[in-house]
């Protein structure tokens, strides 16, 4: 196989990564694959505690699909037995453990999710346990006697935890060395992983070398901040943006990100070919309003397609900017001749509980046919003429009553 010159390839790999670990050893990999015409072995780690993945696993994901379009062999590997460790990355506290089946089960989506940036015919995907579920003690007690306490110590997380006096299980130390373990299997030439994950990969490189292979190069990536533009975009702080969102909902979640979040959203989540980085920085600077609605459109685009996108934007215009209902709204009839607006913002599953319910009728953020209601105890009326209910920004609901027949 040909490959691109060592230069091309360098300059697209580095391109938006925090750390390569080292440069000199990588240039010197893509300099044998050109002479040997075989593709470097890319590794990625995927954590299957949540089964949806959103932007900021795209980052990763779309620098792996970079070294697939440089002609390189992509290996995503869904962690279904380290997940059952818990990886304490970034955490102050141990992460609860999975099981055997919460872990596969969650994996199970991960590779649909991820070929959405990723070439699922160049993409090679394996699950851990096939290897370390076949591990004996033996074998666990021959891979701890590689690490020392101490250096699992400088991992920043296990060092603040032991100086504060949280408890560290065990047990959490064998997650490194498990995705080491990965590492020496499957004798990759490159691993890539966000920041938190540096030493996790480092790991991997220093057991492939204990046990004599060639040590991989370590490629960290930058942590994608959140629509608030605070913390790491995280399902469970309730800051992103999921692949299987709906077009209109991301659509708007891009709209609302801070402005200074524009050109890193752009830069990182966009393929490289398509984007002219001067042209759209001198967009932000003029018109960041415009500029989010560029982006908000081509991120639909990737994960809905064009159509979809331009949807998305309609519905935008028409709910939020011209203040009108959506073209389309899902139809609830109930019997009765009227129902507690409370209980019916549950039982639409506009809300999880009715305090949230009661907590979004005191923000001013329910109506019925455009008009605010403020009252906990509203009823509702049920009839033949549908009612438009909104539930903070996006949620929108006919309601009508059930006729006798029904």
């Amino acid at each position: 196989m040909i490959f691109p010159p060592v230069q091309e390839q360098l300059d697209r790999i580095v391109s938006n990564t925090v750390e390569v670990i080292s440069e000199e050893e990588l240039a010197a990999k893509i300099e044998n694959s050109r002479e040997t015409g075989k593709p470097l072995r890319v590794k990625l780690g995927a954590d299957p505690s949540r089964p949806d993945l959103h932007l900021g696993h795209s980052v990763v994901l779309r620098k792996l699909r970079e070294f697939q379009d440089l002609g390189h062999e992509a290996v995503l590997i869904i962690g279904d037995f380290t997940a059952m460790i818990g990886d304490p990355s970034g955490k102050s506290k141990t992460r609860p453990q999975l099981s055997a089946e919460e872990a596969k089960a969650n994996g199970e989506t991960y590779f649909e999710q991820a070929s959405k940036i990723l070439d699922p015919e160049k993409t090679t995907i394996c699950y851990n346990s096939e290897w370390l579920g076949k591990m004996t003690f033996d074998d666990v007690i021959r891979l701890s006697s590689h690490y020392t306490v101490a250096r699992m110590l400088e991992r920043d997380d296990f060092e603040k935890r032991y100086r504060s006096c949280e408890p560290i299980s065990i047990h959490e130390f064998l997650y490194p060395l498990a995705q080491g373990m990965d590492s020496v299997h499957l004798r990759n030439d490159i691993e890539l992983g966000g920041t938190d994950q540096k030493f996790n990969l480092l790991v991997g490189r220093d057991l492939q070398r204990e046990y004599g292979i060639a040590p991989q190069v370590c490629i960290t990536m930058p942590l994608l901040e959140g629509t608030f533009g605070q913390e790491k975009m995280s399902k469970s702080l309730g800051n992103a943006i999921c692949f299987n969102d709906a077009p209109e909902d991301s659509y708007g979640k891009i709209l609302s990100i801070p402005d200074n979040l524009i050109e890193t959203y752009f830069r990182l989540l966009l393929p490289s070919p398509e984007k002219p980085p001067e042209l759209f920085a001198e967009l932000v600077r003029r018109n960041p309003r415009e500029a989010k609605r560029t982006l908000a459109r081509e991120i639909v685009a990737l994960y809905h397609g064009r159509s979809e996108a331009l949807k998305a934007e309609e519905h935008f215009d028409r709910v939020f900017v011209h203040k009108k209902a959506p073209e389309a709204i899902e139809e609830f009839s109930f019997a009765g001749p009227s129902i507690p607006l409370v209980d019916l913002l549950v039982e639409l599953e506009a809300v999880p509980s009715k305090s949230e319910a009661r907590r979004l009728i005191k923000q001013k953020a329910v109506q019925i046919d455009e008009e605010k209601i403020t009252d906990m105890a509203f009823e509702v009326a049920l009839g033949d003429a549908p009612k438009i209910i909104r539930a903070g920004k996006r949620k929108f609901f006919k309601v009508l009553g059930k006729k006798d027949s029904e």
